[in-house]
């Protein structure tokens, strides 16, 4: 066994070392350019309606494509995880992702872009499933939940970070440099993780086992499955409402493209606050009721929006981006505690897969829900998290919090 792997293939309840941080850090960072892949083409959409001559509606299907790339990549990363491993895994995801996105800079009409979306979703959907289980395994179970959370924090922070170099990169130099940016720095980060990246001791002492999506659906795990999907097919797609179609909305209603970005970096500001606090909530008493109540709020925040005031608004944005990314990010935390090893990348890629088709009934159906109006948007959204606060309370097995 590699020196490395030794050092944590010792008993669960190890302290949480500052070599499994480090790991957990690097996966991060894997998941922040996901988070920033999963979002360019939002704030991209302005620019490039301007450029090509293009509307909203013409780039709907591009945008629902890339989510059909990710759900199809989250189910089959997942297999991958389970049967080959966390690592080769996940770098070959990130790889790919980063490839099309970089290629994206590059193509000049709807179908080139189709094409090119759909592959960087498949790579994108990849990177989360494994690693949120790479992280669940190398942390000690009572930090479990913890680790997985301040690693899925990592989407908002990437569309944060997104949102802020959109806003100064689209005006000064284009889309084309956003996208350029967002699959160079990936593809180096991909080498570096290849070159340090160990697996997971867990995956290794249940590589001889076979996942299968059946088990899923084991008398144990039954209901704890269709409480995860439902809870992510909602959340799931208020979310990429948000993040496909916010600035084109919010350029409709008169913004400019920076105050537009600005618009969805708050949003994602609030989110990275909003995981913060949840990883101290859960921490202390479990995942049952912070979720519930981050879920309800979410809905409730949408809602509150349609009579904040304009000059409030990206603020508002920011208090409902929080709530709702605290509880998108803890189900995954939430997936990857319901799920033995032997088929946690599984579990946590499908629950992921069905969110992506949330999202991508959200994406292709965000033109039409902007041309009725904020009131309409807004609506929509309160809905969606009132699903998912539902689809949580059917879930039995929740996170423990820390005991006494």
């Amino acid at each position: 066994m590699h020196p490395q792997l030794q050092r944590v293939a010792q008993p669960e309840a190890e302290v949480w070392s500052l070599y499994r941080k480090a790991l957990t850090l690097l996966a991060a960072i894997a998941v922040v350019f996901d988070g920033f892949d999963i979002q360019i083409l939002g704030f991209a959409i302005p620019s490039i309606m301007k450029e090509w001559h293009v509307t909203r509606a013409d780039l709907a299907p591009v945008a629902g494509l890339g989510l059909t790339g990710m759900a199809i990549g989250s189910i089959f990363a997942g297999w991958c995880g389970d049967r080959f491993g966390r690592r080769v895994t996940l770098i070959g995801c990130l790889a790919t992702f980063a490839i099309a996105t970089l290629a994206t800079a590059f193509c000049g009409n709807l179908i080139e872009l189709s094409i090119l979306r759909v592959l960087a979703g498949m790579g994108a959907g990849g990177v989360l499933p494994n690693a949120g289980a790479f992280v669940a395994e190398f942390a000690p179970p009572r930090r479990r939940a913890m680790a997985v959370l301040l690693t899925i924090v990592c989407v908002p922070l990437g569309g944060m970070v997104a949102g802020v170099i959109a806003a100064r990169v689209l005006p000064a130099f284009g889309w084309h440099m956003l996208y350029i940016i967002g699959g160079a720095a990936p593809l180096i980060f991909a080498l570096v993780l290849f070159a340090v990246l160990p697996e997971s001791p867990h995956y290794q002492a249940h590589a001889e086992g076979k996942a299968s999506l059946r088990d899923l659906f084991s008398p144990e795990l039954r209901r704890d499955t269709l409480g995860l999907w439902l809870a992510f097919f909602s959340c799931l797609g208020g979310i990429y409402l948000v993040f496909s179609w916010l600035p084109a909305m919010l350029t409709a209603r008169g913004l400019d493209i920076a105050s537009a970005s600005d618009g969805l970096a708050a949003y994602n500001f609030g989110g990275v606050l909003g995981v913060l606090m949840i990883v101290v909530a859960v921490t202390a008493i479990g995942s049952r009721g912070p979720l519930l109540i981050a879920a309800l709020a979410g809905s409730a925040s949408a809602l509150a929006l349609l009579w904040t005031p304009g000059w409030l608004l990206i603020a508002g944005l920011g208090v409902h981006g929080l709530f709702v990314n605290a509880a998108q990010t803890c189900m995954f935390a939430l997936a990857a505690h319901v799920y033995p090893p032997r088929i946690r990348a599984t579990g946590i890629a499908c629950s992921a897969a069905i969110g992506r088709c949330g999202g991508i009934l959200s994406s292709l159906g965000g033109a039409a829900i902007i041309q009725r109006g904020s009131t309409a948007y807004l609506g929509v959204l309160g809905v969606a998290f009132a699903v998912t606060f539902a689809g949580l309370a059917i879930v039995r097995n929740h996170c423990p919090g820390r005991p006494d």
